[in-house]
């Protein structure tokens, strides 16, 4: 089992990063391989929308930090992506990222297109989480189903979706038993396969 972790928080140590490092220990103690990504650390231009994908199968038009990750997408049977919320929704970097996903879409030539997913060869799984720092759930906006829907539009089974509110300061959520144990756990069944 190889399992990707992918970071969208431009903030170092900050609440997401301690989160996606307890999800991927998890994984690691049940016996998985796996990688753990920044975002912040890649240039990533966003997608301009100009199809050459579709021919190409991967994105020709830029040349950048997206196709160091592409690899590693490939081989991965498990994603976890990791964001804080701003303005209702992902970070930048993280939207960067699934728009840039559009190569392993398949579409057809009719209107509206019908599409299928490169990335359905296999039996892939996923683990979303968003992290808010307001308590009322009518705050924490569109982060979770940002990244849930379009991986589950990719062929991923989304098992886990996991809000953690109530967090701003740089690492404050390691304070937090419940959360951590959750992230953990969830880890760990993510890198048995459960």
């Amino acid at each position: 089992m190889k399992v990707l972790g992918i970071g969208g928080s431009p903030r170092v140590n900050g609440n997401t990063d301690v989160i996606l490092a307890a999800i991927i220990s998890g994984a690691e103690e049940a016996g998985a391989e796996t990688d753990l990504v920044h975002l912040r650390d890649y240039c990533i231009t966003p997608c301009i929308g100009c199809e050459q994908c579709r021919k190409d199968l991967t994105c020709s038009r830029f040349l950048d930090g997206m196709h160091l990750l592409y690899p590693m997408v490939d081989e991965a049977d498990a994603l976890v992506l990791g964001s804080p919320t701003y303005n209702y929704n992902v970070t930048a970097e993280m939207k960067a990222f699934i728009d840039r996903l559009y190569p392993y879409y398949i579409f057809s030539d009719d209107r509206p297109r019908k599409y299928s997913s490169r990335l359905s060869d296999k039996s892939r799984i996923a683990t979303v989480f968003a992290v808010c720092e307001q308590t009322d759930p009518s705050e924490k906006g569109f982060a979770l189903e940002a990244m849930s829907r379009p991986l589950a539009a990719l062929g991923y089974e989304v098992r886990d979706k996991f809000p953690v509110k109530g967090y701003f300061d740089r690492g404050s959520v390691r304070g937090d038993e419940s959360v951590m144990k959750k992230a953990y756990e969830m880890g760990y069944r993510m890198g048995s396969g459960r």
